[in-house]
């Protein structure tokens, strides 16, 4: 982990409420894992808590990379007015992001997102891909609108959407492609999203391959705050649990209670 200014190069929206953030730096060589964090420092000198945004892209080539996240507060939106040439306050790369050392070519791989849980999954999905492993991708959207990077990610995979209100592709959650995946056995499942998605991939898929990544509210981002803490199965006291900024964000099911 690393402090550094890193500059923006780009920053676009890509749907309702959604805004792609390249950004380029040094720390960018200390990246390596998918769906590892930044904890970035709001511009200006109100908001003094960092927000914790996930790596969806690595371009070490170019030292670049991309996040992208929805306005959702005050710091969310400041940061949606930067521009190219702009900077920004950086933590990182932070947490333990998806293994995939277990994986083989020829092996399958299913990732299964939620709104803005889909982001990390890009990384993680280029990634398999050059691995030679075979992609299946579920994301569920709330509406058309809110659907992004659909194309992105088909140059890796099949990619299945559903929306919850119908306005795009299939009605209803992503849930119901589980059962519809034609023959294919998932070797290793990656979801990222709501807790109910996660508990449903849970449910779904052998816990002791499927990987889920934690979406918690943090302060510190480093685990001296305790305020992102997910309950460890057979845990044995309140101290023993997990604290998502250091220990995970992504954990194996089988490890958590959701």
């Amino acid at each position: 982990m690393s402090q550094a200014i890193m500059k923006v190069v780009k920053q676009v929206e890509i749907a309702k409420d959604i805004y792609e953030l390249r950004l380029k730096g040094d720390l960018v060589k200390e990246m390596g894992a998918p769906d590892q964090f930044l904890h970035i420092r709001v511009p200006g000198n109100d908001l003094l808590l960092r927000r914790p945004i996930s790596i969806a892209e690595i371009d070490a080539e170019n030292e670049e990379c991309v996040i992208i996240y929805r306005t959702e507060g005050d710091g969310t939106k400041i940061i949606s007015q930067l521009t190219e040439g702009d900077t920004l306050d950086v933590l990182g790369p932070l947490g333990n992001g998806y293994p995939i050392d277990m994986l083989k070519a020829g092996d399958n791989a299913l990732l299964v997102g939620g709104g803005i849980g889909v982001p990390p999954l890009y990384e993680l999905s280029k990634q398999l891909h050059a691995k030679g492993v075979n992609v299946v991708h579920c994301f569920g959207f709330k509406n058309k609108d809110e659907v992004f990077y659909e194309k992105e990610f088909s140059a890796f995979g099949k990619v299945n959407i559903a929306t919850d209100d119908g306005s795009y592709a299939k009605k209803g959650f992503v849930t119901q492609y589980f059962d519809e995946l034609d023959g294919f056995v998932p070797d290793a499942v990656f979801a990222c999203g709501p807790k109910g998605l996660l508990a449903a991939a849970s449910r779904a898929f052998d816990p002791s391959i499927t990987y889920l990544s934690m979406e918690e509210r943090m302060a510190c981002g480093i685990g001296a705050c305790y305020g992102c803490v997910c309950e460890k199965k057979n845990s044995t006291s309140a101290s023993d649990n997990y604290r998502v900024c250091v220990d995970g964000p992504v954990f194996r099911a089988e490890e958590i209670v959701l």
